[in-house]
């Protein structure tokens, strides 16, 4: 794994992994999981964002956590991490593509190799299939704009494990595809981690890519259609990007909160010197979205911030609460 990677997932606030595990935070303590614990004798250092059992001596980092509350290996770890807080990390596996579909849109056969080439993928984007997990998740869960699936390509398969898959094209600004990243349409909070598991025992992951993939700012042919001063938002990830053009707003996206890429920094400094436009932004409630905030606008000095509802965590759950609103009223 990439060094800075991996720095970044031990930068994670441990008291926010340890929520996200599952545990009862009280004022930087809670029960140890490691022992039969009934005093709260597990706690948690901000200062060196570490954990540590006064009882049975447990201790270590974010990493070390995840480790030892799921059971997991530490590649399944930083997975799971990185699943977790929608982070792009390089050692996640490449995914194959669907060659073709049989009845009811099951992958009968698979596209392999290591080196990605754009000419033998963009066929599958050219008439794009949304399987009805994909239909659900877009639509029903996320109701986006089915104009939005359709400029954005997003198209769908089913790998050899029964897993349901979202394909997301990425393209640069001339519309050359530049990578694939694929989500999977199974995985959830509630899943249980037994059923994430695939080949070999691994977990199955929430995000794949193809190997040798491109996958920097997302929806940059957005920017040939941006007219003179209008405002373009920035988000975090594709899923606020779909929300954000759903919503009727130009929006290009960030891979990931957690992870911005020096390619990423020179992408937007470019734009920022060629658009005469104001970048806006509404970053996710908790640390790592207000880091990502800080970080864009050195080299953004324009962007303006704006502050999502309480009890909003991004800006697809504020989407999807104005368009709940919308359709009571129309009721």
């Amino acid at each position: 794994m990439d060094k800075l990677e991996l720095q970044k997932l031990r930068e994670l606030p441990i008291v926010g992994v340890a929520e996200r595990l599952g545990l009862q935070v009280t004022r930087h303590l809670c029960l140890c999981p490691f022992h039969d614990d009934h005093h709260a004798s597990l706690s948690f250092s901000v200062r060196r964002n570490t954990y540590r059992c006064f009882v049975c001596g447990a201790s270590g980092g974010t990493i070390d956590l995840a480790m030892r509350v799921l059971n997991l290996g530490f590649r399944e770890a930083c997975r799971w991490l990185a699943d977790e807080y929608n982070m792009i990390i390089s050692s996640q596996p490449s995914t194959p593509l669907s060659c073709g579909r049989g009845a009811g849109g099951e992958v009968s056969s698979l596209a392999g190799g290591e080196v990605f080439d754009p000419a033998r993928y963009e066929r599958f984007f050219q008439h794009p299939w949304l399987s009805p997990e994909a239909r659900r998740f877009l639509f029903e869960e996320r109701l986006i704009d089915e104009r939005v699936a359709r400029w954005c390509r997003l198209t769908s398969w089913r790998d050899k494990q029964g897993i349901a898959w979202l394909q997301i094209p990425y393209y640069d600004r001339e519309g050359r595809l530049t990578g694939i990243q694929n989500r999977n349409l199974m995985y959830g909070a509630s899943t249980p981690l037994s059923s994430r598991r695939g080949v070999g025992g691994e977990v199955s992951p929430r995000f794949r890519f193809r190997n040798g993939s491109e996958c920097g700012i997302y929806n940059l042919p957005v920017l040939n259609r941006l007219r003179p001063h209008e405002p373009l938002y920035i988000t975090e990830g594709c899923s606020d990007c779909w929300a954000m053009l759903s919503a009727g707003h130009k929006a290009v996206a960030i891979p990931s909160a957690t992870l911005l890429k020096p390619r990423d920094v020179e992408q937007l400094s470019t734009l920022n010197s060629q658009l005469s436009t104001e970048f806006h932004m509404y970053p996710d409630r908790d640390e790592p979205g207000e880091r990502l905030f800080l970080q864009l606008r050195e080299v953004l000095p324009n962007l303006v911030h704006h502050q999502l509802p309480t009890g909003c965590k991004d800006f697809s759950d504020y989407y999807l609460t104005m368009k709940r609103k919308e359709d009571s009223h129309g009721n």
